[in-house]
């Protein structure tokens, strides 16, 4: 049997897509994308494990809920990636990277119990928006419109499912059911 050949990283000024951007700005924009692609990563599995492990008396609202949150989640990824690499970045090359740079804590806990589950992924997405917002910044004073564009899609996103795991959150005392 033949031994396997490693897998040999190609230089990285072979991966420069030509661009008018400032390279420096390229490098800061690419950097906070693969931490923002990390990031959603980890919120995707998360919110998948809650998908599958919610358990109770609202377990088909959350189940529901959380698949829909995870399916828009899975959505962007791609789109971070791409967008890292279309102004000339490089962005996530492996699980083990993804780990290192996520932002979002994994919960590893055999049981979680379902406001648990939904307050915790409501604060990671309300995290995850300041997040983007600081990249935003850095994505408008490069003057990068695309990017900027995208986050502010992606922002929307994520204070919505803000919105929708906050007043899930909530019982009757505290109004508004």
């Amino acid at each position: 049997m033949a031994k396997a050949k490693p897998n040999l990283r190609v230089a990285s000024d072979r991966l420069n897509t030509p661009t008018d951007l400032n390279p420096e700005d390229v490098k800061k924009i690419a950097e906070g994308l693969t931490v923002l692609l990390s990031d959603l990563f980890a919120l995707y599995v998360k919110t998948k494990n809650f998908h599958w492990h919610v358990s109770g008396p609202n377990f088909r609202d959350y189940h529901l809920l959380l698949d829909e949150q995870s399916q828009q989640i899975f959505a962007i990824i791609d789109a971070v990636g791409e967008r890292a690499r279309k102004i000339g970045g490089t962005t996530l090359r492996s699980l083990g990277q993804a780990s290192q740079l996520a932002r979002v804590a994994d919960n590893d806990a055999d049981y979680v119990s379902p406001l648990d589950m939904l307050k915790e992924l409501r604060d990671d997405n309300k995290t995850l928006t300041a997040n983007m917002r600081e990249l935003h910044g850095i994505t408008d004073d490069a003057k990068d419109v695309s990017t900027t564009s995208l986050l502010e899609e992606w922002i929307d996103q994520s204070e919505e499912r803000t919105w929708f795991l906050y007043e899930a959150t909530r019982d009757a005392s505290q109004g508004g059911h």
